[in-house]
């Protein structure tokens, strides 16, 4: 009818004079990131080692909904140890939790905050019996758990080779204690904006090396997208190292005549790899952060040759 085609004249016509400013913002707006375009390889089908199982429905749950976001845990015996998104290092010892020292200060609890409270991530225990932990905000840390005393070993912030560590992520140290392997995930965003960092993709993450004894901090491997967890092998001439944005595995040797080389451990995971710790077995235990599933889709996997649908979606 006729007042039906004005009205849907008057509608698209009100809805272009409310969308093309949008528009005009959209396009005109700076994005905060610069994503790269990169490939991906199609995600492993999810048979035979991959398929999903519910085993893990079945572990125990431990002090639920009484410490806040433990990442990474430690043991001396039956003890347990784990740094929280407020800033602690806990001691768990049966059902009983104890705070060993707080490496930031306090207030703790929103993202403005997240860096003067502190992150601890990574934790070590090193062959003295004391724990060595990662901040992603503070540093490199050794802490005493009986005492509860903590010596930095290095800054957060700090600028290693024309480049900030920004976002100080796992570390793994030595049998003799001498060397501690750490991974920087970003020199530009901070562990408050990893989502930042997942959708840029930008390859500026690094391996470090920390000398206990001479103290000095060396870059031992560059350009990786957002290493996250960190593992020495046996022999203690080459590190694990999780490259989350890759879905892979990289192997980077830190000792012997292949120093200062890297290769590939493990490729197109079916999903985003964290942390990595040795299992009893002789393996690793990987965690991932997130699915890649094969049947399925991937939001990251689309998004990986899309930068500008990125840039789109942090200017919206």
């Amino acid at each position: 009818t006729y007042s039906g085609k004005v009205f849907q004249v008057t509608l698209l016509t009100l809805g272009g004079f409310l969308l093309l400013p949008l528009l005009v913002i959209i396009f005109i707006l700076e994005s905060p990131i610069h994503p790269e375009a990169f490939s991906l390889k199609e995600p492993p089908v999810m048979k035979g080692c991959w398929e999903p199982n519910l085993k893990l429905r079945e572990a125990e749950r431990l002090f639920e909904d009484q410490i806040s976001g433990p990442e990474s845990i430690a043991n001396i015996g039956d003890v347990l140890f784990a740094g929280t998104a407020d800033g602690k290092i806990l001691k768990l010892i049966g059902r009983r939790i104890h705070t060993v020292t707080r490496l930031g200060k306090l207030p703790c609890g929103s993202k403005e905050e997240e860096s003067s409270c502190g992150r601890p991530l990574g934790i070590r225990v090193g062959p003295n019996g004391t724990l060595f932990v990662a901040d992603a905000y503070l540093g490199l840390f050794e802490v005493d758990p009986a005492t509860g005393d903590a010596t930095r070993l290095v800054s957060g912030g700090q600028v290693v080779t024309g480049r900030k560590l920004s976002f100080i992520n796992d570390l793994a140290v030595t049998r003799d204690g001498k060397k501690v392997y750490f991974t920087d995930s970003s020199s530009r965003w901070q562990r408050r904006d990893y989502m930042h960092l997942i959708m840029e993709a930008t390859a500026d993450g690094r391996v470090l090396e920390y000398d206990t004894e001479s103290r000095e901090l060396t870059v031992v491997m560059e350009n990786l997208r957002f290493p996250n967890g960190i593992q020495l092998l046996p022999d203690e001439e080459s590190v694990l190292v999780a490259e989350t944005t890759m879905a892979r595995i990289r192997r980077v040797h830190v000792a012997g005549l292949n120093k200062g080389g890297m290769d590939t451990f493990v490729d197109n995971l079916p999903g985003f790899p964290d942390n990595i710790r040795p299992s009893s077995t002789g393996g690793y235990w990987v965690a991932m952060s997130a699915v890649r599933p094969n049947p399925g889709f991937s939001m990251l996997d689309f998004l990986s040759q899309r930068p500008w649908i990125k840039k789109l979606i942090f200017k919206v």
